[in-house]
């Protein structure tokens, strides 16, 4: 490698000279650009070079810009404009030259400015589009040294949305004969990884050529690629374990050549890499784990400390040792190189050393007490980093018995620290120890304010809101909640008793947060005091106008009626008029909420911060309003990151052909204005989206050439992928073997054995490794898994839940009820016990899941009664004839209807002695809706009418209402088909019953019943050539990426069968990693829907005549999945 680095330096004179010789050594004397670095090292001042540059840069403008100029003289005029944009000086004039070199000049002057557009442009600059074409031709070109040039920039610099264009060049540089085209073949293709890895999953089985490639350097230019793939699925590569082992055993034992040592060590990068990656496998892994241990303890064994990159090797070593499967002599040897480091005297070993204990120490705590004096010592040590380190190593091993002396030594390092990267580390690390450990509530207290103090703005806003919560909520015990918030707010009197001034802005926040809600706990102090206090904040030309809106929340709060509400006043009218809104807001409050102690009472409960608050994140109250906007034609929502790609496709280039090979044969299908998935099979060669989807015309006759069959007459023909070996690389002889670590002693110095401490340092290390020895086995790399914690937070109250399980009792307010009705949508519909599922987001909204029955698979769920004016009843699963049922109500079900798959049947309201219920039977063209009217009474009721309508639905009465009366005990049965109008994600029912009691005047009542778009979906059977037929002749499609069921051997056939099971969908055909399926809700109103696998997702597309029936049978394609 020092071979290949010395040749670059001796061939950069002769690049860079302009000599009439080429290749000479050095820069010649008539050379402008060694004139120009001469005249700038002779300057005395800034001033100087700022105008010998412009003058410079003026020429070379003049100079590009002349017709005149050749090819050769554009070279030089290159390498001086690169010099001029090194030393911070603007070019942009000669970018677009910089382009027309690499694009016309000989291969130097192309190698230039090849160079000189890596150096000035960037990845996502529009100037890059001019230099396709000339990197297509260079990939297609004889020459090796312009196809090197190509994917040297390819692999540095190209803009994403033009890798469709090269990718096929680039894939055939991979079979190139040469090894060095390989190579820059496979980084070119690491780098479209990293910046669009959907374009190259078709290609992940020519990454295994690659690591099987002979050239070594080929094989290690792989090893990028599969470390960030492993890294992201480490189980989708266990099969490749024994190759990394194979290839690790040929590089340690010296069988790559020479060229690859780096003083005397063989490829210690690429041993850093395979000892990466056989970490991620071996995690959790005992069975390949164990086929690391021998190669493991031979790295361990070669290494010398006797350079850098062999520390480098050691430390990945130490850190695979821990995080694979453990063996307990590779433990100890691990451990023993972590003392040869953390006793080094050098500093860069020290380093090295504790960071590999930090990494360690948590599976095995013993091994910081053999170390805990050299930790002692490196908390004094004068170097920053050391010491940051050893806090950090504190950090992990911190526990309830010495939480003190840890956060103690870290506040003494952040007052001297002068980093804000530091700061605002371990103030994060100090507040999450105070949380968990504190000894008591006076340390917890006076900690949070250093941290406030010391963190300063700087402090996450993560730190005060978790603080504001904690004191909010409360813990186990009532009586230690008030310890804690009186504690709280006496420190706080006496912060603003002194001076203020010098407290940060949140911590001036937190302060008035507090005293606003508990200086009430203070019953000897009057509320004027806190007011005028406050007062006195507003005052200080350091508070922030969010500062002052929070003292004056807090003075709104305590609204003093006494000697202090003259002062409230003149607060409140003096910011009455501030220019800022929110203070003028708060202002406001102030004003009126001071001048009515009971308005202020039932705004700002003295309580209220105490009392859990439900939030429903996914705002599934909305619900009904998005579908009444999805049914005005509104636009479904996108999240952010799809209309980001949305928009960068928009103004990308189209690189699909006009002329696009199909690779299903339809004769019986023709193409016109829109194109069927069945014809279509969409290639992520193409495009990185899943849901791009082409709706170019085509000509009606297919074009197979070069298609490879995938049908045959026996069906799907399945594609068999080639197998290779790694090769077994061979070498004359091995390098010299390395002996143990202790044979570097000749070299470097060995650690003197320390002496012995004094008492001071000695009681220190008793009081930071207490209770260490003690300490179980826990996570690798993060704090123990529950430690056992002074504050525990109190748990929260269970009436969301009650609220979930009792679906008929819903609160008086209609958004509410929009809330308590979603929660309710998710009734479950197969065999397993009744489960209340919560709320789930989704892209287009979906918040909860939501099951509907299959004609085999029902059953019923009881539901108390409710009794209320106005209720509103849920569609409830259905219920097989076969199981038990309601015998008071089921019974009467009409016999045409009782062996028809129908829900639970629920009761609307009952009273009077008037008792309605109701259900809705499921036939194959339609729904029937049968509401049970009973009488509870021993007397007659007279005059019974019942009435039901629905905006979406078309509601035809079968069997009407008794109209004359209805004897006691006795129950009457209507009947109502339900065909959709308009389809919705819910359809609502709206009724009204009146009757005749035997005395008294008559009574109505009005409710509602809700019934889910499932409950009308049907299978749509099709061929393969009708829903084509179909597909080209709707209009209404929308598409959206769904979550693909994982865990098995085939997720798209798992997906597929939720959706069957739970929507009564159809499924035409499975085509590899596409199918297509059609569901209607009535004949006229059909549905298809084209699903293909993309990327761990399932890409739908779904088609209709009706408007709105693609988004909301998408709507319930999302919850049936979610909710899995």
């Amino acid at each position: 490698m020092s071979d290949v680095v010395e040749k670059t330096l001796t061939a950069l004179p002769s690049l860079l000279s302009l000599d009439s010789q080429p290749g000479s050594a050095k820069l010649s004397s008539n050379s402008k650009l060694g004139n120009l670095i001469r005249g700038i090292t002779e300057l005395t001042s800034k001033h100087e070079e700022e105008k010998l540059i412009q003058r410079e840069l003026l020429l070379i403008k003049e100079q590009v810009s002349s017709p005149n100029t050749t090819m050769r003289q554009m070279k030089e005029l290159m390498v001086r404009a690169i010099y001029c944009e090194m030393l911070g000086y603007g070019v942009s004039f000669s970018y677009i030259h910089a382009i027309k070199l690499a694009q016309q000049g000989n291969v130097l002057e192309k190698r230039v400015g090849y160079l000189a557009v890596s150096l000035f442009l960037n990845e996502s600059h529009e100037l890059l589009l001019l230099l396709v074409n000339t990197v297509l031709k260079d990939l297609q070109s004889t020459n090796l040294i312009e196809v090197c040039m190509a994917l040297t920039v390819v692999s540095q610099m190209f803009p994403k949305d033009m890798i469709p264009a090269i990718l096929p060049l680039v894939e055939e540089k991979l079979n190139h004969p040469k090894e060095i085209i390989r190579r820059k073949a496979v980084l070119a293709l690491y780098k479209f990884y990293l910046i669009a890895p959907n374009q190259v999953q078709h290609i992940h089985n020519k990454f295994r050529k690659a690591l099987c490639d002979k050239d070594p350097g080929v094989m290690s230019a792989s090893l990028h690629i599969y470390l960030q793939l492993i890294q992201e699925n480490p189980e989708g590569y266990k099969d490749l374990a024994p190759s990394f082992v194979t290839i690790l055993k040929q590089v340690v034992g010296g069988k790559l050549p020479m060229d690859f040592n780096y003083h005397s060590v063989p490829a210690p990068w690429l041993q850093i890499h395979l000892l990466r990656i056989l970490s991620f496998l071996g995690k959790n892994d005992q069975s390949t784990s164990e086929i690391m241990y021998e190669i493991l303890d031979e790295s361990l064994r070669r290494a010398e400390m006797n350079h850098n990159i062999t520390y480098a090797i050691l430390y990945e070593c130490v850190k695979c040792i821990y995080t694979i499967h453990p063996k307990s002599d590779l433990l100890e040897k691990a451990a023993k190189c972590i003392g040869n480091f953390v006793l080094s005297p050098k500093i860069n070993l020290k380093y090295l050393g504790l960071k590999a204990l930090t990494y360690v120490v948590q599976q095995d705590p013993k091994l910081a007490l053999q170390h805990q004096m050299t930790i002692i010592e490196c908390l004094d040590h004068p170097d920053l980093i050391i010491k940051r380190e050893t806090l950090e190593l504190l950090f992990r091993i911190t526990n309830d018995q010495n939480v003190t002396v840890i956060v103690e030594k870290m506040l003494d390092f952040l007052r001297i620290s002068e980093d804000d990267h530091t700061t605002i580390d371990l103030v994060g690390k100090v507040a999450e120890l105070a949380e968990k450990y504190a000894p008591d509530n006076e340390w917890f207290i006076d900690t949070m304010n250093t941290v406030f103090s010391l963190g300063g703005d700087l402090l996450q806003p993560d730190i005060p809101n978790s603080f504001l919560k904690l004191l909010s909520e409360g813990f186990d015990s009532v009586e230690e909640d008030k310890k804690l918030r009186l504690f709280a707010v006496n420190s706080y009197i006496s912060l603003l008793q002194r001076d203020a001034s010098k407290l940060p802005q949140r911590f001036l926040q937190v302060i008035c947060w507090v005293l606003g809600e508990y200086s009430h706990l203070r019953e000897d102090l009057e509320p004027d005091v806190i007011v005028r206090l406050l007062a006195k904040l507003l005052d200080m030309k350091s508070s922030s106008s969010e500062t002052k809106c929070w003292v004056l929340m807090a003075m709104t709060k305590l609204c003093p009626g006494g000697a202090a509400l003259a002062l409230v006043h003149n607060v409140s009218e003096t910011y009455s008029s501030s220019l800022d809104t929110m203070l003028r807001q708060r202002a406001q409050e102030l004003e009126i909420l001071s001048q009515d102690s009971e308005l202020q009472a039932k705004v700002l409960p003295r309580s209220a911060s105490m009392e859990p608050v439900e939030v429903d994140s996914s705002l599934s109250f909305l619900d009904g309003f998005v579908s009444e906007a999805l049914a005005a034609g509104a636009a479904p929502y996108k999240p952010p990151h799809q209309r980001q790609e949305e928009l960068s496709r928009s103004k990308a280039l189209n690189l699909e052909p006009y002329g696009l090979s199909l690779p299903i044969s339809m004769s019986s299908c023709s193409i016109t204005d829109r194109q069927s998935p069945t014809l279509l099979s969409i290639s992520s060669g193409l495009s990185g989206d899943s849901t791009d989807f082409s709706h170019k015309g085509s000509s009606t006759v297919l074009k197979l050439d070069g298609v490879k069959r995938l049908w045959g007459r026996d069906g799907y023909l399945a594609q068999k992928e080639p197998t290779e070996e790694a090769p077994r690389i061979e070498a004359a002889s091995p390098v010299r073997s390395a002996d143990q670590l202790g044979n570097n002693n000749s070299q470097t110095p060995t650690p003197t054995p320390t002496p012995e401490c004094d008492q001071e340092k000695q009681q220190l290390a008793s009081s930071l490794f207490v209770g260490l020895a003690s300490q179980s086995s826990i996570c690798l790399m993060g704090k123990s898994d529950q430690p056992s914690q002074r504050f525990r937070r109190k748990t929260k109250a269970s009436g969301s839940s009650e609220q979930i399980t009792n679906p008929l009792v819903f609160p008086s307010d209609g958004s509410d009820n929009l809330l308590y009705k979603n929660l309710l949508d998710s009734p479950d519909l197969d065999g397993s016990p009744p489960e209340q599922t919560p709320g789930l987001d989704a892209p287009n909204g979906a918040c909860d899941a939501e099951e509907e029955s299959t004609d085999a698979d029902m059953k019923e769920i009881k539901t108390p009664p409710i009794r209320d004016e106005h209720v509103t009843a849920e569609a409830s699963p259905h219920h097989d004839p076969d199981r038990s049922k309601d015998p008071s109500l089921t019974s009467h079900l009409p016999a045409e209807l009782s062996a028809l798959p129908h829900s639970k049947t629920t009761t609307l309201f009952s009273k009077q002695n008037l008792d309605v219920s109701a259900c809705h039977v499921q036939k194959e063209d339609s729904v029937v809706l049968v509401v049970f009217i009973s009488n509870c009474s021993d007397s007659f009721l007279q005059q019974i009418r019942l009435q039901v309508d629905s905006e979406e639905l078309e509601v035809s009465c079968v069997s009407d209402s008794p109209s004359e009366e209805l004897k006691s005990h006795s129950v009457a049965v209507c009947q109502y088909f339900l065909t959709v109008k308009r389809p919705s994600v819910h359809f609502d029912l709206s009724a009204t019953v009146s009757w005749q009691p035997p005395a008294g005047s008559p009574l109505t009542t009005q409710f509602s019943y809700r019934l889910p778009l499932t409950a009308f979906i049907r299978a749509l059977r099709l061929s393969t050539e009708e829903y084509g037929a179909k597909w080209l002749a709707f209009s209404h499609d929308t598409k959206q990426n769904l979550t693909l069921i994982q865990g098995g051997r085939d997720p798209l056939a798992a997906t597929l069968d939720v959706l069957k099971r739970k929507l009564q969908l159809h499924v035409v055909e499975v085509i590899g990693v596409e199918a297509i399926v059609a569901c209607c809700l009535q004949q006229d109103q059909p549905c298809l829907m084209h699903c293909r696998m993309h990327a761990g997702m399932l890409a739908v597309w779904l088609r209709s005549p009706v408007p709105d029936l693609p988004d909301c049978l998408l709507y319930c394609c999302q919850r049936a999945l979610q909710e899995l």
